[in-house]
């Protein structure tokens, strides 16, 4: 079980966020609240893509950030996988173009996280050809998860991964959500 010690403050304009929480992770774990309370910034904290946050963010003893006079550690040293609100797909590719960049930025090796396994896992191989741009919204899910999942990360942060399509395509996705920690072995 991977713990995720947090000590962190953020003030900005009209906001401020303090979190002092050790959280153990293991399957799936949700952060919720009511809109503008801060989680979107808590976890673009815990990713390293919000640079003004003070304090300690650290995985498995892994300090990440820690206060004052520690260089914190960019985002792309942090071994995780983020899946946003919006797909944020390289449209310009294909899905297994898509997938294929992640898997070149993996921060490990394993057979588990191969390309061809996740794309089953997901359901991707109908896709694997199409232009992004071309797929439906929950399609677009689907190869966001993978590729969240091919960087091989430590952590998979989600936000709010389901929030843009609809019910039916919710419905859909949900399932390979749920068993992201089990087939992958990666705390969410």
């Amino acid at each position: 079980m991977a713990l995720l010690d947090l000590n962190l403050r953020l003030a900005l304009d009209s906001f401020e966020l303090n979190v002092s929480d050790t959280l153990a992770l293991e399957g799936i774990t949700a952060v919720f609240g009511h809109s503008g309370c801060g989680k979107t910034t808590l976890l673009r904290i815990i990713a390293g893509l919000e640079r003004r946050a003070t304090g300690r963010v650290s995985f498995d003893g892994d300090a990440w950030q820690d206060g004052p006079g520690y260089q914190a550690r960019a985002a792309h040293q942090r071994a995780v996988g983020y899946v946003f609100q919006d797909a944020r797909l390289f449209d310009h590719l294909d899905v297994a173009g898509n997938l294929g960049y992640a898997a070149r930025r993996a921060h490990r090796s394993s057979a588990a996280l191969s390309t061809q396994a996740v794309a089953d896992a997901l359901d991707l191989a109908p896709l694997m050809e199409r232009r992004c741009a071309t797929l439906s919204g929950g399609e677009r899910q689907r190869v966001a998860l993978a590729r969240a999942i091919l960087v091989a990360p430590r952590l998979i942060l989600m936000d709010e991964p389901l929030a843009s399509i609809d019910g039916r395509r919710k419905r859909e996705i949900m399932p390979y959500i749920a068993r992201l920690p089990h087939d992958f072995g990666i705390p969410v």
